[in-house]
This record gives structure tokens, C-alpha cells and sequence, in this order.
């Protein structure tokens, strides 16, 4: 009973994690993408404001009900698919740090040029840039975790 609650916990939270990410990431560039300063002020606090209530716990649960699940199976923590997924997830979080700096950066900054209502500087321009391209691989290894979720094989367990 406790395996399967947690299974799904760990599930809804991979999708929430996933979710808002994918999600936070999209009405960021599209804001950016419209050149209106008031309008990527706005959109930027609310893209820190949904990494610190839905990524930043999921990021946290994720690993510690995963573990749990694993320790609960008795599976090795060296099994390829497991050191695989924490390796990847280890990854994205090197990615996702400098990130969250980055769009607390952005968001003083675009605050600030909002209500002077000056242009974005180029420093904005290249933080942005650089929050994409962190963004490439952190997305690119949770889609492997994912699928790594889904498809591991647990002898004698149905995953």
C-alpha cells in the first residue's frame, strides 16, 4: 500500500516538476519574444514565483520518494537505470540552479526597466540567452528520466 501511494505521489510530482518547467519556460520565451517590457516584468516574477511553490518541492520529493521506492524494492542504487535517472537528475539540477539565479536576476531587472520605463539592457538579452541554453539540457535529461520511469524493468515487479 505504501509502494503505491508513494508511486503516485512520485508520479504526479514528476508530472508537476515537468509540467511547470515546461510551461514556465514557454510564457518566459514567448514574453521575451514580445519585446514588451511591462508584460516580461510580469511574466518573469511569475516564472520565480512557480519555480519556488511547484519546482522547487518536486525537485526536493522527487529524489527522496524515489530513493524510498527504491530502498522499499531492495534495488541496488548501482542498477543501470537507477544510477542512470540520478545521474541525469543531478544534471538538470546543475543546470537548474544558475537558472534560478539567472531569473531572479531578469526579474529585478525587467521590474526595474518597467518602471522606468527604460528599454532591456543587453545584460538581460545574454542572461536570457544563457537561461535557454541551460534550459536545453536539464529538459533534455528530465525527458530521459521519464521515459527511464516508465520503461525500467524490476524483476517480478510490474512497473
Amino acid at each position: 500500500m505504501i509502494y503505491t501511494l508513494l508511486k503516485t505521489l512520485h508520479i504526479l510530482s514528476m508530472v508537476l516538476l515537468f509540467g511547470t518547467g515546461l510551461g514556465s519556460a514557454f510564457y518566459k520565451w514567448m514574453a521575451d519574444r514580445s519585446g514588451n517590457v511591462a508584460h516580461i516584468a510580469v511574466t518573469n516574477r511569475h516564472v520565480v514565483l512557480a519555480d519556488w511553490i511547484f519546482t522547487t518541492p518536486t525537485v526536493i520529493f522527487q529524489p527522496v520518494s524515489g530513493l524510498w521506492m527504491v530502498t522499499l524494492l531492495g534495488i541496488p542504487l548501482l542498477t543501470p537505470w537507477i544510477a542512470v535517472t540520478l545521474f541525469l537528475f543531478v544534471l538538470a539540477g546543475i543546470c537548474w540552479l544558475p537558472v534560478v539565479w539567472l531569473q531572479i536576476r531578469m526579474q529585478k531587472i525587467s521590474a526595474e526597466a518597467a518602471r522606468c520605463g527604460t528599454p532591456l539592457p543587453a545584460l538581460y538579452w545574454r542572461m536570457a540567452r544563457g537561461w535557454f541554453w541551460l534550459g536545453v539540457p536539464a529538459f533534455i535529461s528530465m525527458v530521459i528520466v521519464v521515459a527511464l520511469m516508465v520503461f525500467k524493468h524490476i524483476p517480478g515487479i510490474e512497473s
